[in-house]
């Protein structure tokens, strides 16, 4: 009984020395740039092992710093011992890999170096990015290796509503304002998010991105739905002839299509160049648009649906109407004999409205999505179902889950 009692103590110990040692290193090391912890299990008799960038810590004497100003890596090398033989050796290893003249102002580095007197340098790292690093091996004969940090995918799922715009309340959620321009993108045909209105509400599913626990950039967003106007806007992502869109709740393309022209019958007598003959001045100079020839009186058409934001008169442009379509596209029409009746600024119009006489610049085109086809509507459906669903239970507070790296 006495040998039992022993045991029983002993293992307890060993474990609570074991948890003492896990917390002593992540208080020690975990804060670290590039730190990579490996933690093996002391009750066998197997040394708990430290690693960062992949190298065992305890075996080198480690000097970081970051990038001067005007600092190259030449003088930072030589200053550490390393040779001119050396550097020119690592200038032609890492060719095609990596620039070594290209380090960033204010960008992590690291000497790895023996730990004998000499103090050789044995291996260099600089962060080039918060994900890529490149390590130069010095240990024998140079060379450079190009390598990535794990990179950590979290799914967030967010709400909100709009007081004054959706920047501002992504600003007052502590988002990525780089959402707020992802989403104008995606709804960009469907809503103009220079209208927004106070109480239209939005939610979204998305991914972010970190290394080292540190906030690296936006994901792929999974999902969003839209209040705007009294009327649910849904992005539902699906993958038709091997490419991914989004849909609405219906299965339309959240994309739209311009016109093709905004005069019927006409020819186009000067396309979109950056050195085109002018025909009056005769010198060159850049022409953004496309001229259309055609009769006077002949009616132009926007091509598509948006808001009149200019009527005005430029030696020029002459008589000349800009439309803004959304938070993308805005088109011109120019040289226009008269506008047409009702057009001034602030007028909706859509998609084939007469807004003018006379022929036009300022052509842009937009890509067209069909919608999701009869055989992948079982599938797509499903789909929407699904996400339709996650919707329904996120609420006004912002809640994340970790999902693997592989799934963005």
């Amino acid at each position: 009984m006495k040998k039992k009692y022993s045991i029983s103590i002993f293992i307890p110990l060993v474990l609570a020395l074991l948890v003492v040692l896990i917390f002593f290193f992540k208080d020690r090391y975990s804060g670290q740039e590039g730190i990579l912890i490996e933690y093996y299990d002391t009750v066998q008799n197997i040394p708990v092992v430290i690693r960062e960038y992949g190298l065992p810590i305890d075996s080198f004497v480690i000097h970081s710093g970051r990038i001067r100003k005007d600092q190259n890596l030449s003088s930072l090398l030589q200053n550490h011992g390393v040779s001119l033989r050396t550097i020119n050796e690592m200038v032609n290893a890492s060719e095609g890999i990596f620039n070594l003249r290209k380090v960033r102002y204010g960008n992590p580095y690291k000497f790895f170096c023996s730990r004998d007197s000499s103090e050789k340098v044995l291996y260099f790292v600089y962060e080039h990015t918060p994900v890529e690093f490149f390590m130069i091996d010095l240990a024998d004969s140079a060379r450079v290796l190009r390598q990535e940090k794990e990179l950590q995918v979290v799914t967030r799922e967010v709400s909100g509503e709009i007081h004054s715009s959706l920047w501002m309340s992504m600003l007052e959620s502590k988002l990525d304002q780089m959402l707020a321009i992802e989403l104008s993108e995606i709804y960009a045909w469907n809503i103009d998010f220079f209208g927004l209105q106070q109480g239209d509400m939005y939610k979204v599913i998305f991914n972010e991105h970190y290394v080292d626990s540190q906030y690296v950039g936006l994901g792929k967003i999974q999902a969003a739905w839209f209040y705007h106007s009294g009327n649910d806007f849904y992005a539902i992502p699906f993958v038709q002839d091997s490419i991914e869109s989004y849909f609405d709740q219906d299965g339309n393309s959240l994309r739209r299509a311009f016109l093709k022209s905004p005069v019927r019958f006409s020819r186009i007598s000067s396309r979109y160049s950056h050195s085109r003959l002018h025909p009056i001045l005769r010198i060159r100079r850049p022409h953004y648009g496309v001229d259309y020839s055609a009769p006077v009186g002949t009616p132009v058409y926007s091509i598509g649906d948006g808001q009149v934001i200019e009527t005005s008169y430029k030696p020029e442009a002459g008589n000349m109407v800009r439309i803004r379509h959304n938070s993308v596209y805005t088109t011109a029409y120019l040289h226009l004999r008269n506008y047409a009746k009702g057009i001034r600024v602030g007028k909706t119009v859509k998609q084939g409205d007469v807004i003018g006489y006379v022929g036009s610049t300022g052509l842009s085109t937009g890509p067209q999505v069909e919608p999701v086809r009869k055989e992948n509507k079982t599938a797509y459906d499903s789909i929407r179902n699904i996400i339709m669903s996650r919707f329904d239970q996120i609420q006004s507070a912002d809640t994340s889950r970790v999902i693997p790296a592989s799934s963005d």
